[in-house]
């Protein structure tokens, strides 16, 4: 067995200038972002021209061996496929098991049982409930199920998909159990308690905006005039939460009890407060959908176009979610209740209006209740060592002998590969067991799940092009030669640390990825500016949130979740200036931590 002849990452191989270098490793990811937001270019081709330049440049720039490249590239796409892309399909999975039954109407009653008004749901499901499954979960489930759902309450599949995407920001430095922290702690050497404590001082504030934001996305300015109160107390309950769990308590919890104090919080508000207007599916208020007075019912009416999903119609689950199952791909929705309305723990009441039965609403959540309590199992410390010593194995990825321009190995050429434990996995498991539950035969599931794949094949292809494009990108060297270019700013490096960790999370799709990627240089270069080291790498977690609704993964995650199929660009143009604007407020905020202004917030 031949082994790979040693690769040294250089770090200014163009003409030995780090500028040159930089901007040069800077084009695949500016290519990637040209020909999705501007030439509209499908996200599966544009992905693949990215990763063709990213490996010429590799072989030819950086010098990187042929066949470490191709080695690199092929570890990218099984990254991709596990775990992110299996977590993709057992969550889709999921959600088109329910639909293919009478429960996925009544989870539609269910929710709007709560509140009729989408904006509020927007706050309650993407924030609330997305906040609880980025903590137990991660990876793009929360983005997946969080827009199914919405879109069983009615709000239309690329705004469903929208929502899901902005509301997954907050969260995440704390997701997945506070991985992103943990990873930090492990490539800085900074004490946890020490980053979790500084990134719980910068993400409050960006989970104080983010519902007035949601609201607005929903309903613009009128759902911001209406529903501003509500979306204040969302923000600021998640916020001094977060807060007080990263700095005072487990910080592998900071997310699931900031989710849960939300919850309480908003309920609590909606029995005091509702806002003076009720917005239903339609986007109207409850009066003009009543009256008929709109000229989107009428049209929903007479022509069928994809204004609301079948359970904002109050039809058969089956009937009116095509969008969400893949149109005639997804043949889940076609042998939905009307064809087997009695399976599923016999006929539910969902044909009717008004508010589900008990027996109906916890059948109804079933699913949602059954992966937060398959994934707090997985939770407990007992369980989680005995499934890492079964179903975990960590492997250096052949062909790959890559060190980094400091002589160290490089850590991505190292795979833990998680099989049993996997997020995707325990999706797989809460998948059988709502089989279970709805009593769907084993081949049915069988069928949904064959369907599942074939909605997803471009999405597996663009997923798997953009991973191999990054696992190139760092293995080569040209992670780092960004990195570095912009850590040569000097006093600048405080306004430039937030985007260096923005663009990992847009170049990876995970703050976890992000932070091993780019946490040592970020208190390399604070070290030699003089900034607090801790604050340069919370820094990098904190801000890099925002760029993960643009990475292209979880647009196409998104995309799917919803289908939309080749939605990627629409949702990169709608978004990016909301990514932007965010990176600025939490630039501005690290600035002023960076000073004496703020900087008694600093631990």
């Amino acid at each position: 067995m031949t082994t790979a002849a040693a690769f040294q990452q250089p770090l200014d191989p163009i003409a030995g200038s780090l500028a040159l270098s930089a901007i040069l490793a800077a084009l695949p990811l500016l290519i990637l972002f040209v020909l999705l937001g501007v030439f509209r270019m499908k996200a599966y081709q544009a992905a693949l021209i990215s990763l063709a330049l990213s490996i010429i440049l590799a072989v030819v720039g950086w010098k990187m061996p042929v066949g470490q490249v191709l080695s690199a590239t092929g570890l990218g796409a099984f990254y991709a496929i596990f775990p992110i892309l299996w977590i993709l399909i057992n969550a889709l999975w999921i959600y088109k098991l329910t639909v293919a039954t009478p429960w996925f109407e009544v989870l539609g009653r269910t929710i709007r049982s709560i509140s009729d008004d989408l904006r509020i749901l927007s706050i309650l499901i993407a924030f609330c409930f997305g906040a609880l499954l980025e903590s137990l979960a991660g990876f793009g489930a929360p983005v997946a199920i969080a827009a199914a759902m919405l879109m069983a309450a009615g709000m239309k599949p690329l705004k469903s998909a929208m929502v899901a995407l902005l509301a997954n920001t907050a969260p995440v430095a704390f997701g997945a159990m506070a991985a992103p922290i943990i990873a930090l702690n492990g490539v800085t050497g900074i004490p946890l308690q020490e980053l979790s404590s500084m990134t719980g001082r910068q993400t409050p504030f960006i989970a104080l905006v983010v519902p007035l934001i949601l609201v607005f996305l929903v309903d613009g300015k009128r759902g911001l005039r209406q529903t501003w109160p509500v979306a204040l107390v969302a923000g600021a309950a998640f916020g001094l939460a977060q807060f007080a769990a990263s700095n005072f308590f487990i910080v592998e919890l900071t997310d699931v009890v900031a989710a849960v104090v939300t919850v309480v919080a908003v309920l609590l508000m909606l029995r005091v407060w509702q806002p003076s207007e009720i917005i239903g599916m339609t986007g109207e208020t409850r009066e003009a959908e009543k009256a008929g007075e709109t000229a989107s019912v009428s049209e929903t009416e007479s022509v069928g176009t994809d204004t609301l999903t079948g359970a904002g119609r109050g039809s058969a689950p089956g009937a009116g979610t095509s969008a969400a199952s893949g149109g005639a791909a997804g043949g889940a929705t076609a042998v939905g209740a009307g064809a087997d309305g009695g399976e599923g723990d016999g006929a539910a009441s969902g044909t009717t209006t008004g508010r589900p039965s008990g027996h109906d609403v916890w059948m109804a959540i079933a699913p949602y209740l059954v992966i937060i309590v398959v994934f707090s199992i997985a939770q407990v410390p007992v369980v989680k060592t005995w499934l890492t010593s079964i179903g975990s194995t960590t492997f250096l990825w052949p062909g790959l002998d890559v060190t980094g321009n400091n002589g160290k190995p490089a850590a991505a050429q190292t795979l833990r590969f998680d099989h049993i434990r996997a997020t995707g996995t325990l999706l797989l498991f809460s998948g059988i067991i709502t089989m279970v539950l709805y009593r769907i035969a084993a081949g049915r599931g069988v069928r949904v799940y064959g369907e599942t794949l074939k909605q997803l094949r471009w999405t597996i292809l663009t997923v798997c092009s953009v991973l191999a494009l990054s696992f190139v990108m760092n293995l080569s060297g040209q992670t780092t030669t960004l990195g570095v270019a912009l850590a040569s700013a000097g006093s600048f490096f405080a306004l430039l640390s937030p985007l260096l960790g923005w663009i990992g999370v847009a170049l990876t799709g995970s703050d976890t990825s992000s932070n091993s990627l780019f946490g040592a240089l970020q208190v390399a270069a604070a070290n030699e500016t003089g900034l607090s080291p801790t604050l340069m790498a919370a820094a990098n977690s904190s801000a890099g949130v925002m760029g993960k609704m643009l990475s292209l993964q979880n647009l196409a995650i998104a995309s799917a979740a919803v289908g939309l199929e080749g939605a990627e660009g629409t949702l990169l143009r709608k978004l990016i200036g909301w990514s932007l604007g965010l990176l600025a407020f939490i630039t501005v905020l690290i600035w002023l931590q960076s000073t004496s202004i703020l900087g008694w917030m600093v631990p």
